[in-house]
């Protein structure tokens, strides 16, 4: 699936989000292929700082358009874990994260920002920052087996269109707290070796 219907199926689920005043981000592929080089995407990742307030007027906004299961919303709270939310048009789905409260995903959520991302004007996203974008793509590559070569590529990806951009200083502390140091090492070297 090209990006434009994601990008507007996902600015559909922020515009409640914004209207609620919950705080999200965009995570996953679909902000790498933003933070970086853009290929397919079958579903999006977002996190959101959800509570059990939000969950009625959330439904009733989106249950025309989406699948969306208030009980589902309920108990991903609970347990700080993930709910689906479907299109039910294209059967696009998203995976919204509940936003977890410990120091590493707070300081996530107050480094994202607010990017242009179609040529409609008012068309913006909070993504995730490109140097967490890395370092999750690096986790869940390093989870795979270091198997999952869609993983690697949308890391190089952001490294290579991000470069100078990125603070590396970040970007290695966290890679450093997930345990993914030395596959961001080995990253920069081949990015540095295409002359990037």
């Amino acid at each position: 699936m090209l990006l434009a219907e994601p990008i507007q199926i996902t600015h559909r689920i922020a515009q409640e989000f914004e209207r609620l005043q919950i705080r999200y981000l965009v995570g996953g592929s679909l902000a790498s292929s933003l933070h970086g080089i853009p290929r397919a995407t079958n579903d999006v990742d977002m996190v959101a700082e959800i509570l059990n307030a939000h969950i009625p007027p959330l439904v009733k906004a989106l249950e025309t358009e989406f699948y969306i299961d208030g009980e589902m919303i309920r108990d991903a709270i609970q347990q700080k874990s993930s709910f689906n939310i479907i299109h039910l048009a294209t059967m696009f789905k998203l995976d919204i994260f509940v936003l977890k409260g410990d120091e590493v995903s707070q300081e996530e959520m107050n480094r994202r920002g607010l990017y242009q991302v179609s040529d409609t004007p008012d068309r913006k996203l909070f993504l995730a920052s490109a140097e967490d974008i890395i370092v999750h793509k690096l986790y869940w590559y390093q989870l795979s087996g270091c198997a999952s070569e869609r993983q690697w590529t949308d890391v190089l990806g952001v490294l290579q269109v991000q470069g100078e951009r990125l603070d590396y200083l970040y970007l290695e502390r966290m890679a450093q707290q997930r345990g993914v140091r030395d596959l961001l090492n080995q990253a920069m070297k081949i990015i540095e070796q295409r002359g990037f």
